[in-house]
């Protein structure tokens, strides 16, 4: 397989190529996938005069992650993740963010590249473009969406347990795999990360999004509202059952949210459903634009 390939193919298509390979060698339940095995094997193979030679903990100081080449005189490359790191989820995500940016970014970057936790963490497609393609191929190798698929039907509205035990068997975050979930569901839901009052950053299924329900959070600290669970996290059990909220809590309809603190990311995850159906619902800590059409908020939050 020649370097031009690195060029033309997509993360998406590096992802399910892989799938494919370990579907036929391993069977199809081969989850959680050994990322560290399955780069050296294949990069050894795909680019002999380019592989990866390394895969290890060290020390990365504001960092989760990182691609570096060899030493001078020497061939290949090797990805590294942080050693502090306590959580098996996340240093596996953190892998396969790193081997997706070796199969697809190490030409334009030769110097190598160090991923914050944000970096790892977020691939919705308005961050940065190179995190974002790294994290979409990391989502498609570790959480195949055939399988998934399997674990959680598109009409569930899955608790956070329920969420914890494919993230288990996908050797993920829980984060992870909430994200993998709201990017086929048909239901209206939201996740929302929060750390200190604020509100670091959301993400909206596409229902919902579709429907006018999403966060504005980007550029502003906007807080927690008050009567939710996230803001009260001495409640911890009920906060994993799951709350139903009034209108006027998160958006201008009820909804349920599941709240998760958790502790090696520092930040509370909460989960919130909506009903099927309703309407024009932004959340961004301020009072909304009167007689403003659904358009002209999607336009003014994301300053089209």
């Amino acid at each position: 397989m020649g370097q031009d390939r690195v060029k033309l193919r997509s993360p998406v298509r590096w992802a399910t190529d892989i799938s494919s390979i370990l579907n036929t060698v391993r069977g199809l339940d081969h989850f959680p996938v050994s990322v560290k095995e399955v780069a050296i094997d294949l990069s050894r193979n795909w680019f002999p005069d380019d592989p990866l030679s390394l895969v290890q903990g060290a020390h990365l100081p504001g960092f989760d992650g990182a691609l570096f080449p060899a030493p001078s005189g020497e061939k290949g490359w090797g990805i590294f993740y942080n050693s502090s790191i306590a959580s098996p989820g996340r240093i596996n995500f953190t892998l396969a963010h790193e081997f997706g940016h070796y199969l697809s970014h190490r030409l334009k970057y030769p110097d190598g590249m160090r991923c914050s936790q944000q970096d790892v963490v977020r691939w919705d497609s308005q961050y940065r473009q190179i995190e974002h393609e790294a994290n979409t191929f990391a989502a498609y190798m570790l959480m195949p969406l055939d399988d998934f698929r399997r674990q959680l039907d598109p009409q569930a509205a899955p608790t956070l347990d329920s969420l914890s035990d494919c993230a288990d068997r996908y050797g993920v975050s829980v984060i992870a795999a909430t994200l993998r979930w709201l990017s086929y569901t048909q239901r209206r839901a939201v996740l929302v990360v929060s750390r200190d009052g604020f509100i670091l950053w959301a993400r909206s299924s596409e229902p919902a999004f579709r429907s006018g329900v999403y966060i504005k959070s980007s550029g502003s600290a906007v807080p927690i509202p008050e009567g939710s669970v996230a803001a009260n996290p001495q409640a911890r059990e009920e906060a994993m059952l799951g709350v139903n909220l009034a209108p006027g809590v998160w958006f201008q309809e009820a909804c349920r949210e599941v709240s998760i603190f958790a502790e090696n990311y520092d930040f509370t995850l909460s989960l919130i459903h909506l009903p099927p159906g309703g309407g024009r619902s932004v959340f961004d800590g301020s009072d909304p634009v009167e007689g403003e059409t659904l358009g002209d908020t999607i336009r003014r939050n994301h300053g089209l």
